[in-house]
């Protein structure tokens, strides 16, 4: 005869019961399920779009602002490059699709097209074939140089924000990735999202509407925003809008100290004095190294922590800040504090988002699958039953009892973790 210890009877009857406590609300409305005492489980599985319903969302990347980001990149690295070089130029910048800059001496023409053409990288290369120029360098009259990006640089370049976007979406809207989110590339720049049991999509789109570019910026420090728009901005510094004090601008250096790819985590959380919603961060070493090492040597001066090119704060360098870690302090809800944790720890998008179209599944859908699916459970499941008792007898109950209770630990393990349950979910259970 078979013996169990005590302490194995008491655990197996105790994970049954759990178990059970966390399938049992799946079996109510969700309407008299608000009814229950506080202290009992009362959370539902998440049911897939082809069950529920939900949102049907398509969102497209910003083409052309990812391709101006880009010039912009260009044409940095363009001045710095003829400026290294000791070469005399005007007239850098951006026109329509390329970056064109004038020579100011004939005579340096030739070394500065050799200077640029060092900014040309191979795209698809591989060890038995050349890759593809990303950019061309080319002269236009005496003394005029043009940078342009070629199209399969341009077309690359799409693919891979795509792909990013992607998956910085899928970790802002599913951070515990249990939801079973479907996200799939439609065309050349649009994304397809479909999102089971939502009806209302306005947390969605605030997640998605944020590029959540986050960079720490110097403050200047001795001439004023007002006084920078009343004369001139000085050379390297840049006016940003800010978010504090009602409004208003900051002249702040163009180039960042330390991006938000340098950091590790980032999390809602209170201030210890105020008590008031902030987002405490963490940097990487890299970005610990060099945010401690600006703010040893700027001690006393402001700096800037801006988002999407507005500055939410500017607080003063009292000392240096070497532990990495940090807080964002700003007109904080409880909810957005913790939006923003979550758009910060899952990554900066590579390009704005918008959504073009957005509909909901009716529950017509939903309510007919469902009914499908519970009668397919049902009979697949009495058929089982009665195979099992006529063929094995006794031995045939036990197992009907002991596959009901697999069913219903399923359930309620789903349940507690949150998961999706769809209808090959369900054909996959029973």
């Amino acid at each position: 005869m078979l013996h169990f210890s005590r302490w194995k009877i008491v655990a197996i009857v105790l994970t049954c019961l759990l178990g059970a406590m966390a399938a049992v609300p799946n079996f109510f409305s969700k309407t008299s399920i608000k009814s229950w005492p506080g202290w009992l489980y009362n959370s539902q599985i998440n049911l897939g779009l082809d069950l529920r319903g939900g949102a049907h969302m398509l969102a497209q990347i910003d083409v052309a602002g990812l391709k101006k980001e880009w010039l912009d990149n260009i044409r940095d690295d363009m001045r710095s490059r003829l400026r290294k070089a000791q070469i005399g130029y005007t007239g850098l910048g951006n026109v329509g699709d390329k970056v064109q800059v004038t020579i100011v001496k004939v005579e340096d023409v030739d070394k500065a097209v050799k200077d640029l053409r060092g900014m040309i990288q191979q795209i698809g290369g591989s060890v038995l074939a050349a890759g593809t120029p990303d950019l061309s360098v080319t002269q236009e009259g005496s003394n005029r140089i043009v940078v342009a990006p070629t199209e399969a640089a341009v077309r690359a370049r799409i693919d891979t924000a795509m792909s990013s976007v992607i998956e910085i979406v899928r970790r802002r809207l599913d951070p515990g990735g249990n939801r079973e989110i479907t996200l799939q590339r439609q065309g050349a720049d649009r994304i397809v999202i479909q999102e089971p049991g939502v009806e209302d999509t306005s947390e969605t789109r605030a997640r998605l509407k944020q590029t959540a570019k986050l960079t720490f910026h110097l403050v200047h420090p001795t001439v004023s925003a007002d006084d920078a728009r009343a004369t001139r901005i000085p050379a390297g510094y840049k006016l940003f809008p800010s978010e504090e004090d009602g409004g208003g601008f900051e002249l702040l250096q163009e180039r960042a100290i330390v991006g938000g790819e340098d950091l590790v985590s980032s999390e809602a959380g209170f201030d210890s004095r105020t008590n008031e919603p902030v987002v405490n961060f963490r940097f990487n070493t890299t970005g610990a190294k060099k945010f401690g090492a600006v703010t040893q040597r700027f001690v006393g001066q402001r700096f800037a922590i801006v988002l999407d090119g507005k500055v939410i704060s500017a607080p003063v360098i009292r000392e240096p800040i070497l532990g990495g870690s940090g807080q964002i302090s700003g007109s904080f809800t409880v909810q957005s504090a913790n939006r923003l944790g979550i758009l910060l720890s899952s990554g900066a998008l590579p390009t704005s988002l918008t959504v073009v179209e957005e509909r909901t599944v009716g529950p017509s859908l939903g309510s007919d699958s469902i009914k499908a699916g519970a009668l397919a459970a049902v009979v697949g499941s009495v058929g089982v039953v009665v195979f099992m008792v006529f063929a094995y007898g006794l031995f045939g109950i036990f197992a009907v009892i002991a596959v009901t209770i697999n069913i219903v630990l399923i359930l309620g393990l789903m349940t507690f973790l949150q998961s999706t349950l769809t209808l090959p979910g369900i054909a996959g259970i029973v």
